[in-house]
């Protein structure tokens, strides 16, 4: 496995985070402790997770499952660096009474004792938000994370779905205070959504946050869809099928598959690799409904893409470029 910091701080993790919405939903607990048992086995340290995974009147469920298996020992909960989300009204639905939602001091203080009950540990690694709360200030938000800090209920803060000018308010109001700010940041990146590198991207490399790209095969997208359609006739679904049903994203994912036909390679394994080389990029969280999954998405760690096919996937999926020249001109 290979390792680096997680942003600008001394924690070491995993190139590959291991997502956890599909336990619970899609994965029942026994094949969830097995996935994260061989995960864990492969080295790979970074588990992320949300209080809302599980959906609907499941709310909570992937929590518990993580808890459930950190309680069988052996050394689990010690081996990894554990991350989990809040925003998202965790109330019964059909019951969801205001403060049960977004980032008040006072939803951030019972978020964090509901997370670490069903999670079943004394402390969360990484605690991320998991949208922006447009009517708490900032200010508000650090006096509750820096007592969670205090308590040795939660180490470090992180983000997901943040805007570059948020991470910089956010990160400019905790320097004021003498807080460590955001470590990381979560957004939606891969080749077919690359909007991240115009100001999110440069504004957690300037802050010193670790990126984590969530959607890395952009659902499914970038997994050899049309390659598995010819096969078996497994069709695309969901954000996959939208997307194939644009004649002009239909031609780019076929010439993606082209491409990485010519050279030998799996499209997925590949569409992970190039993330690994992008600036900034800490590692991408992979979602695994099977162990199957699981093995390969670890066989990009070791995947060297050539310059020919770095400068192929250029062409198909040009980026914005940065700003404000992608702006401006």
């Amino acid at each position: 496995m290979k390792y680096t910091q997680l942003g600008r701080t001394g924690l070491k993790v995993s190139r590959l985070v291991l997502g956890t919405m599909n336990f619970g939903p899609q994965t029942n607990e026994s094949d969830s402790h097995a996935i994260m048992d061989a995960a864990l086995a492969a080295g790979l340290n970074f588990f992320d997770t949300a209080n809302v995974y599980g959906w609907g009147e499941n709310k909570g469920r992937t929590e518990e499952i993580l808890g459930t298996w950190f309680a069988q020992g052996g050394g689990r909960r010690d081996k990894v660096v554990l991350a989990t989300k809040m925003y998202g009204n965790m109330a019964p639905d059909g019951d969801a009474w205001p403060n049960h939602d977004k980032l008040s001091a006072v939803n951030i203080r019972r978020a964090v004792d509901a997370s670490l009950k069903r999670l079943q540990t004394d402390h969360i690694d990484v605690y991320q938000f998991h949208h922006v709360d447009r009517d708490t200030p900032f200010e508000e938000i650090w006096q509750a994370i820096d007592v969670l800090v205090q308590q040795g209920k939660i180490l470090y803060a992180g983000s997901s779905n943040f805007p570059g000018y948020k991470i910089a308010q956010a990160n400019e109001q905790a320097a004021r205070r003498g807080s460590l700010g955001l470590v990381s940041e979560q957004c939606i990146y891969n080749l077919a959504e690359r909007r991240a590198e115009m100001e999110v991207i440069p504004a957690a490399q300037e802050y010193g946050l670790g990126v984590i790209p969530w959607s890395p095969l952009h659902g499914g997208l970038l997994g050899g869809v049309i390659k598995k359609e010819a096969k078996d006739g497994r069709r695309a679904s969901g954000r996959s099928a939208d997307a194939l049903a644009n004649s002009t994203v239909r031609a780019q994912v076929q010439a993606y598959e082209d491409l990485l036909e010519k050279h030998g390679l799996e499209p997925g394994e590949a569409a992970l690799a190039w993330l690994l080389t992008r600036p900034g990029v800490t590692g991408p969280i992979v979602g695994p409904r099977t162990a199957e999954q699981l093995d390969s998405a670890l066989r990009a760690l070791e995947l060297e893409l050539p310059e020919a096919v770095l400068t192929g996937l250029d062409e198909i999926f040009p980026g914005p470029g940065p700003s404000p020249e992608a702006f401006a001109w």
